[in-house]
């Protein structure tokens, strides 16, 4: 890959980071209160950050329900970007997750979203435009000063035609 090949996919990336903070901000409230920011947004990964001001809690730390609201943009956007790239209309809804707490947050903290197997890509997407309705796992991990501060998994459902 060239330098300007490298430059332009770059850039392609910042772009697609702030239309996707953007969207957030705007199409999900809560978004804009944690103050959230899109570090990585592509149809691999998605990794999203918060401050800790607007989202601590009575013990200097994060509150738990930041931390899990983090991880649950993280793995929606992921969805969200990768089925609008495939041109899919839907809407995208968290089914049920489960979230592990391993450490107390009392900083910026991150959550990168991954698909649970990307295998499962392919078969989700045929289902989805066949039926109209199909589920996928995503996983997420929160980070907070290098190191992994909670686990998410979570299941999603998408319908098109909504």
């Amino acid at each position: 890959m060239s330098d300007a090949q490298a430059r332009r996919e770059a850039q392609a990336t910042a772009i697609e980071a702030r239309a996707l903070r953007d969207y957030l901000r705007a199409h999900i409230p809560l978004a804009a209160a944690m103050d959230i920011d899109v570090l990585v947004a592509d149809a691999d990964a998605v990794r999203l950050s918060a401050p800790l001001a607007p989202n601590i809690n009575h013990r200097d730390t994060a509150f738990g329900g930041s931390v899990s609201a983090l991880a649950i943009l993280a793995a929606w956007s992921l969805l969200h970007l990768r089925l609008r790239a495939a041109g899919i209309a839907n809407r995208l809804v968290i089914q049920r997750n489960v979230m592990e707490y391993v450490r107390p947050i009392d900083g910026t903290f991150t959550a990168r979203a991954a698909l649970t197997t990307p295998e499962s890509w392919e078969p989700f997407v045929g289902l989805l435009q066949r039926r109209g309705k199909a589920r996928i796992a995503v996983l997420a991990t929160v980070e907070y000063d290098g190191t992994i501060a909670g686990h998410f998994e979570g299941n999603f459902v998408a319908l098109t035609g909504t």
